[in-house]
């Protein structure tokens, strides 16, 4: 850790806290300028320098720099106006509580701020490098692929790696948003950032520490806090003409009053400087984005990556959502649904056979038929002259029996009508079929069916209480889609899909329904998921999903999907709330100035106060 000198300490305190000093101060020589009045102008005079300068320096920087009129000079110009008319006790009032609510609006933004640099702090800057020598600290930023690193319990995870040695629990919190801790043993993967709850580990480094995935989902957050939404952007631009359209009113207001409603010189100078105050849209600008930098800090904790305030705002307005099949509304790993055998063929007999060839197999249906037979307890035989056949099958002797597994044709050329109607009803339901046999005979056949995840039927009801409507893309035939969809309960489904043809289908529906989502897991999906007007990827962390995803839940978990949308509908209707406060509070100021009821210090209260509730209303986008 650096040591700083007490130098440095207070320079990076007042460069923290500096314009709330300067408030401060301001307020007690306001003070002061009170309680002894033949002095008043000798404390008021540095009460102004004091408490104005942060702001004074913020306006004249946008101003020289950018060519940009902003609220700052407007509250400057009315705090000089009010000195020269003689208000100097009004106009020192008005600098203080600009600059003490200026102080309190930086903070509350840099309590949002505050949520989305803290990710950085997960990562540690040291890591245990093992060597032949023994033992080291090394900077993280040192380590390479390929080596050996210690980890241990309590300790931080530095870098993306596979476990060598130990077992643990793993808290990927940082990462997925997911509390409870997953077990982990040799051969898994772990995550920089993510904390080694329980258990010793000996890591291979696999990715430096600038590849890491929690780097990249920090630079990623970081770049979401520059990507503003369209009603940001708006605001943005609409407060530069704002701004002047102000101060015409305001050149207006110093002659039009006193000849249309008879008030005095010094009357109608005094309330064309609180026209100043009370016109500034400070409210209405602070109404957007304490809001979006809170929605993406909050969803950023809960395993939720959205690349910026643009595709957050754009969350809520969704009318539909396409869903991927294999993947994202399944599991994407197939289990035994039905194994039927021929009356004089005992069932354990047949899976025994079958598991002892599939289990030296490569094919995805494989490894399905082992576990099946795993769980029933069936022992594994010898298996010899094992051949494999592309597309069709393969075959092994099995106790001195020839034995085929793999499509009808392959397995004989005899047709069976039992076995042929069959696997035309299983086919209607959506499952895939192995036919299985020995002697040019059928002994059976074995069915698959992708699994359904746990979460998707409700994660699709949930999605449908928020007004939109579900449907599934998939590439799969029409039987087994129709299964999915019916379990899943979509409103509809598109079979047979080829990933170019989904790109027509998002378009189709856009037409159909307005703004469209796609989910899917990132990778054969990336034409679609650009396509839609939100691109969703349960890639569970690749770097291809964080690539070509608008949202990244960084957990295969399909509830994420309504928080995320119910997440961006909430923080709408903040900032709906924000920004009618802030119009409301312009107007009631405005009145009130022409009646002559408000003076310069309320109406700097009024105005100041509305922009930190509009930024604290934000703020509660920080609770999850």
């Amino acid at each position: 850790m650096p040591n700083y000198t007490k130098t440095e300490k207070d320079t990076a305190f007042f460069a923290k806290h500096g314009e709330l000093i300067a408030a401060v101060i301001s307020g007690i020589l306001i003070a002061a300028g009170f309680l002894i009045p033949s002095l008043s102008t000798f404390f008021f005079i540095p009460a102004f320098l004091i408490g104005g300068f942060y702001k004074a320096k913020e306006g004249l920087t946008e101003l020289v720099q950018n060519k940009k009129l902003s609220v700052e000079i407007l509250m400057i110009m009315a705090a000089v106006g009010s000195v020269i008319i003689g208000f100097w006790a009004e106009g020192a009032i008005l600098i203080f509580i600009f600059a003490l609510s200026g102080a309190l609006e930086t903070y509350a933004m840099n309590k949002s701020q505050k949520e989305l640099s803290s990710l950085v702090k997960l990562q540690p800057n040291v890591a245990v490098l093992v060597t032949d020598d023994g033992e080291r600290i090394v900077p993280v930023a040192d380590l390479r692929i390929g080596d050996i690193i210690s980890v241990r319990p309590g300790e931080r995870i530095p870098v993306d790696g596979m476990i060598e040695e130990g077992h643990s629990s793993v808290d990927e919190a940082a990462i997925s948003g997911e509390s409870v801790p997953i077990g982990k043993q040799r051969g898994d993967m772990v995550f920089a950032g993510t904390v080694n709850v329980n258990g010793a580990l000996t890591v291979k480094v696999a990715k430096e520490q600038k590849d890491t995935l929690f780097q990249r989902i920090i630079e990623l957050v970081e770049a979401a806090k520059n990507e503003k939404s369209p009603t940001q952007q708006f605001i943005e631009k609409f407060e530069g003409t704002y701004v002047r359209i102000v101060l015409i009113v305001f050149v207006l207001m110093l002659f039009l009053p006193h000849y249309i409603f008879g008030w005095d010189w010094r009357e109608t100078l005094y309330r064309a400087l609180v026209l100043l105050v009370v016109a500034s849209p400070c409210a209405l600008v602070a109404s957007i984005m304490p809001a979006t930098l809170s929605a993406i800090a909050s969803s950023a904790k809960k395993g939720i990556l959205v690349k910026g305030g643009n595709h957050l705002e754009m969350l809520a307005g969704l009318k539909a959502i396409a869903f991927d099949k294999t993947g994202t509304l399944t599991k994407g790993k197939h289990e035994v649904a039905d194994v039927i055998v021929r009356e004089d063929m005992d069932e354990g007999h047949f899976l025994q056979a079958a598991a002892s060839i599939e289990r030296l197999s490569t094919h995805p249906l494989a490894s399905a038929i082992v576990r099946y037979s795993e769980n029933k307890n069936i022992s594994i035989l010898p298996v010899e002259n094992l051949d494999d056949f592309p597309g069709q099958g393969v075959s092994a002797f099995v106790n001195g029996k020839k034995w085929k597994l793999g499509k009808a044709s392959f397995v004989t050329g005899n047709q069976d009508s039992f076995f042929a109607e069959k696997a035309a009803q299983l086919e209607k339901e959506g499952k895939s079929i192995i036919f299985a046999g020995y002697d040019n005979q059928f002994a059976g056949i074995i069915t698959f069916k992708d699994v359904i995840r746990d979460e998707a039927k409700e994660t699709v009801k949930k999605i449908k209480e928020l007004g939109l409507h579900t449907i599934m893309i998939t590439g799969d035939g029409v039987g087994a889609a129709s299964a999915i969809a019916k379990e899943a309960e979509l409103d509809f489904f598109l079979a047979n899909t080829l990933p170019e043809e989904k790109l027509v289908e998002i378009k189709k529906l856009r037409d159909a329904y307005g703004p469209v989502a796609m989910t899917g897991d990132g990778i054969n999906d990336a034409p679609a998921l650009a396509t839609a007007d939100i691109g969703i990827a349960m890639g569970g962390g690749t770097d291809i999903a964080l690539e070509t995803a608008d949202v990244v839940l960084m957990k295969n978990d399909l509830k994420r999907i309504p928080e995320a949308i119910a997440r961006s509908q909430k923080m709408n209707r903040i900032i709906k709330q924000n920004i009618v406060l802030s119009i409301a509070v312009i107007l009631v100021l405005i009145a009130s100035n022409f009646l002559q009821i408000v003076n310069l210090p309320l109406s700097v209260i009024g105005h100041e106060g509305s922009t930190l509730i509009v930024i604290l209303n934000g703020l509660r986008m920080l609770k999850n």
